[in-house]
């Protein structure tokens, strides 16, 4: 089975697709993409670090996020190597509007496994919403070097979204995570209906 028909049947899921312009404007805007995103791998590899030791009496969690941390750093690694190939300047960190409106969706309260699932969601979100959008950048950008690249981390982020989701639905209850998913689905679509179309960031 192709990477292609494995994820029309698991996933993305998501319920608004990026706005075709998009990639247009991200391509005219690529050094800035290109920091945006190094600093998108960089709070990846954070995030998961966080939930590592916030959660470290969940072995599960600990044995599959370890050496997603040790990917996620490595993707910033190929990044900050695009940016310095090409002559770009590692210029500083901007505000995500996107995560800071997904994490105030965030449930606070309910036990440590309910507080654990609300974050693999958040995050699984976050890798389905990365993914799609290196797809567009694999598919639509001339640069043959990152459509190349692109392609690669879809792949890849594709894999941690599994990751999250499967974690999910094996700490709390299948049925309860399926339908907090929907709920998050919907919200993340509104998110992105409310932001302005930004070419000079990936999310």
């Amino acid at each position: 089975m192709s990477w292609e028909e494995s994820t029309k049947q698991k996933m993305l899921h998501l319920k608004l697709p990026t706005d075709p312009r998009w990639v247009n404007i991200a391509e005219m805007n690529i050094e800035d993409i290109l920091v945006d995103h190094a600093y998108c791998e960089q709070k990846a590899a954070s995030s998961c670090i966080s939930l590592i030791v916030n959660f470290y009496d969940f072995k599960k969690v600990v044995d599959v996020l370890t050496p997603v941390v040790a990917e996620e750093w490595a993707h910033f690694e190929r990044v900050m190597e695009h940016l310095n190939r090409r002559g770009y300047a590692f210029g500083k960190p901007r505000k995500d509007e996107y995560v800071i409106k997904l994490t105030e969706f965030v449930r606070k309260g309910g036990s440590r496994e309910q507080q654990l699932t609300e974050y693999l969601l958040m995050n699984a979100l976050i890798e389905a919403r990365s993914c799609e959008r290196f797809k567009l950048l694999s598919k639509h950008i001339n640069d043959e070097e990152l459509k190349k690249f692109y392609y690669e981390l879809m792949i890849s982020e594709a894999g941690h979204y599994v990751n999250f989701i499967e974690l999910a639905r094996e700490i709390y209850d299948k049925e309860k995570v399926n339908l907090r998913w929907k709920e998050w689905l919907d919200y993340e679509a509104e998110v992105l209906k409310n932001l302005d179309l930004r070419g000079d960031r990936m999310h």
